[in-house]
């Protein structure tokens, strides 16, 4: 296994493995998160491949990952932790029926104990004894609100968290975190400190034809290149949701096992909902003339 944290060559060997193609910055910024302990903050449009990074990054460290997927209105108990209450009624029955439910005080520090409590993804990241650190992605923290995002800061900053009926849990073994926004919304400078930052761009045509072929198998070589070229044609208009890797990707595979060797006018018809997700977008193209795109993508080969 290569030692991702000896040099950013060797991390871009390390992902290369595991069929993740990388290119120089993103592989330096990445060294540096897993040599300095900092987070890595990945931004850039949706499907570029940011939390398909922390997930090869956690197969390439033989790491367990963890995921925490954001959303309007996470809290608490949604990220951290809460109390199996279900579980807690349960013994507070079970004691009333056997007569030992007067306890008191030792009833109630009983029921807040660990075996009640509902480990979520950023305490089971902080109070882990993994052999190998996990690596714990917090993805689309631009989902959530700013006072999540307060709480995450303070979170990033000490990695440690007070429960008032345990105590205070500190982390012994620091996680390799990343955090993957869609920029829906500008974080707060305060988060984007505490993080490494990189923004991850649609990969240039020659970089998406290498990682189509390498996430594809068999792929003929000029379907290929066509089919990415054809999807950066896409993303030259004005569409509701501009198409990533993870699209370019997808409709490979669907041509694939249609047993397409070359692109055609009527099977990219057929097949353009694998790259476009809104109704108005598979208009916009189709009265953008479809042929006359596929056969630009063709003719500059």
């Amino acid at each position: 296994m290569t030692d991702m944290r000896s040099s950013p060559d060797a991390v871009s060997r390390a992902l290369t493995e595991h069929s993740y193609l990388a290119d120089r910055g993103l592989a330096t910024v990445l060294y540096l998160a897993l040599r300095l302990g900092k987070p890595l903050l990945l931004e850039g449009e949706a499907g570029v491949g940011k939390t398909e990074l922390a997930k090869v990054t956690a197969e390439a460290l033989g790491a367990r990952l963890i995921r925490l997927q954001c959303y309007e209105g996470i809290d608490v108990a949604h990220a951290l932790y809460d109390w199996a209450y279900a579980k807690q009624m349960l013994y507070i029955r079970t004691l009333e029926a056997t007569g030992q439910a007067k306890g008191g005080g030792d009833v109630l520090h009983d029921l807040f104990g660990p075996q009640f409590l509902e480990r979520r993804p950023l305490l089971d990241a902080i109070d882990n004894d993994d052999l190998v650190p996990p690596v714990l992605l917090i993805d689309e923290i631009d989902r959530a609100d700013d006072e999540f995002e307060a709480f995450l800061l303070e979170l990033l900053s000490d990695f440690q968290v007070t429960i008032p009926e345990i105590g205070t849990i500190t982390c012994e073994a620091r996680p390799v975190v990343f955090l993957t926004s869609n920029r829906t919304r500008e974080l707060h400078e305060a988060l984007k400190r505490r993080c490494l930052y990189m923004w991850v761009p649609h990969p240039e045509l020659e970089r998406e034809i290498q990682i189509v072929r390498v996430r594809v198998p068999g792929v003929p070589e000029r379907l290929a290149a066509e089919a990415a070229r054809f999807v950066g044609r896409l993303r030259t208009m004005d569409l509701a949701k501009t198409p990533g890797i993870a699209e370019t990707i997808d409709w490979t595979q669907a041509l694939m096992a249609l047993g397409e060797e070359e692109l055609s006018a009527d099977m990219v018809d057929a097949t353009l909902g694998s790259v476009l997700k809104y109704h108005e977008d598979l208009e916009k193209v189709r009265d953008a003339d479809l042929a006359r795109l596929v056969e630009e993508a063709k003719a500059t080969l």
